[in-house]
């Protein structure tokens, strides 16, 4: 029986859109060998690295024109010792080691945002940044319990955001969206939330003194 097989074209795209079609991919199934094909050398590291983690075999070959062709073989055996594997014969991606402690939980986080954008510097690039984190936490398997927002993180949620679309996602999968009530004041946006609802300093400093705080 011929080997069945599936390409994932992410040619073009910027992280984390590559990592994305390539889990879809891969959670989708219905194939033997899945090929990603990439042009930039982050999507390269991050879907190997992906690979790795979903214990997959993975080998990346870069062709002449510069594109990238990740294979992938989802549920594949250990790979053989190195003094038997075949010279050239692709390698597991190395997992990441097992820390001790227990291992927080996603649905016991919560995400704390305190601007429009991720990061110093640029405002162009930090508003791509908090998109591109906002769209990838609605994509992935794991939701956080709540999104607090607070000073400018709150005009993520009013008209125009964005980010609205992403955080409805989120909303949608039962994720809490909190707004500073004292920010939207300050920033005259009363009654402009469109997503989640308002809340107030005591519930917030309540709220994050409980579980996992993760800052952006």
């Amino acid at each position: 029986m011929s080997e069945s097989l599936r390409i994932v074209d992410a040619r073009g795209l910027a992280c984390p859109e590559p990592v994305i079609r390539t889990r879809q991919a891969l959670a989708e199934g219905g194939f033997d060998r899945l090929e990603v094909l990439v042009d930039d050398p982050s999507a390269q590291e991050n879907v190997v690295r992906f690979a790795g983690y979903a214990r997959c075999l993975v080998e990346a070959v870069t062709e002449a024109d510069g594109v990238c062709r990740i294979r992938i073989q989802p549920g594949a055996p250990e790979a053989a010792p190195a003094d038997r594997r075949a010279a050239g014969a692709p390698r597991r991606a190395p997992a990441p080691e097992a820390q001790p402690g227990p291992v927080p939980r996603p649905q016991d986080t919560t995400v704390f945002i305190t601007s429009g954008g991720i990061g110093a510097g640029d405002e162009t690039l930090a508003g791509m940044l908090m998109r591109g984190f906002l769209y990838a936490l609605a994509e992935g398997e794991e939701a956080p319990l709540r999104i607090i927002l607070m000073n400018g993180g709150v005009k993520l949620a009013v008209a125009g955001s964005d980010s609205l679309g992403n955080l409805h996602r989120l909303a949608d999968r039962g994720v809490e969206v909190l707004a500073c009530g004292a920010c939207l004041d300050f920033f005259q946006l009363q009654g402009a939330l469109e997503v989640g609802r308002v809340s107030n300093m005591y519930e917030i400093a309540g709220l994050l003194l409980q579980g996992r705080v993760l800052r952006i």
